[in-house]
């Protein structure tokens, strides 16, 4: 249990300067970020989701305590639209099993046209194993209520906390784990602009909240543009030693 923090990706030619020397190879900017972070949430597998060999490979790669999320592939979130997940639900545990002491998080984005459909939601939950921590990342307002937040609570899984244009940001816990994604502050464009100073120490402090009522807190920057979220989760990093 603890706080981590970390960034929506690692692998950005534009973080060239900001997190990687000029010239690292890409081969080797994972071991760059590791040296940074202790926690990453992937994003690629959202359009192709990783083999087991891959998370095999991933496992035998991270450090000891380092922790990795990822996002659970398009294909099941708006393809399907978490319909008939049973075929799915088989290739993220097997790839899910190989990760081993590095398993952090599965994240589940809703499509932003998905509206509330408790019944979905529920047959979804329950297809995934329990040893499987899942957080629910929704964009359409419906979601929003608290027979939804009684939902999960009831199968264990987390609400997906957003900062972004446009999201509600609801602070709600409803499991052990605390999921944040920061979208960026900018109030126009998702992904866009860098938090100033004030605004992560509101957040750090909404994290020591969550600390102390024994959640495990997970933060991730997805504001890459710049080596804005690299900057930005060092600061929130450095506010919460």
């Amino acid at each position: 249990m603890g706080i981590h923090i970390g960034t929506s990706g690692w692998s950005y030619d534009h973080w060239n300067g900001v997190l990687y020397q000029p010239g690292l190879p890409s081969s080797r900017r994972l071991d760059a970020y590791t040296e940074r972070f202790p926690t990453v949430e992937l994003n690629a597998s959202f359009y192709r989701w990783p083999p087991p060999p891959t998370f095999a490979g991933w496992r035998d790669r991270l450090p000891p305590g380092f922790l990795l999320s990822a996002k659970a592939p398009r294909w099941l979130t708006h393809g399907r639209r978490l319909l008939h997940p049973e075929s799915w639900v088989d290739r993220i545990v097997a790839s899910w099993h190989e990760l081993g002491d590095h398993r952090a998080v599965l994240l589940v984005q809703l499509p932003p046209d998905l509206e509330r459909d408790d019944a979905r939601l529920a047959y979804f939950l329950e297809a995934m194993p329990p040893w499987i921590a899942v957080a629910i990342e929704w964009r359409h307002p419906s979601w929003n209520d608290e027979g939804v937040f009684r939902l999960l609570e009831d199968h264990g899984a987390a609400m997906c906390v957003m900062s972004g244009a446009g999201l509600p940001c609801v602070l709600r816990a409803t499991s052990d784990v605390v999921y944040v994604r920061m979208h960026g502050p900018d109030h126009e464009r998702l992904y866009a602009g860098s938090y100033s100073d004030a605004d992560l120490a509101w957040w750090a402090d909404r994290i020591r909240e969550w600390r102390e009522s024994g959640k495990d807190v997970y933060v991730y920057f997805n504001n890459d543009g710049d080596g804005n979220a690299v900057r930005n989760a060092q600061t929130l990093t450095d506010l919460l030693r």
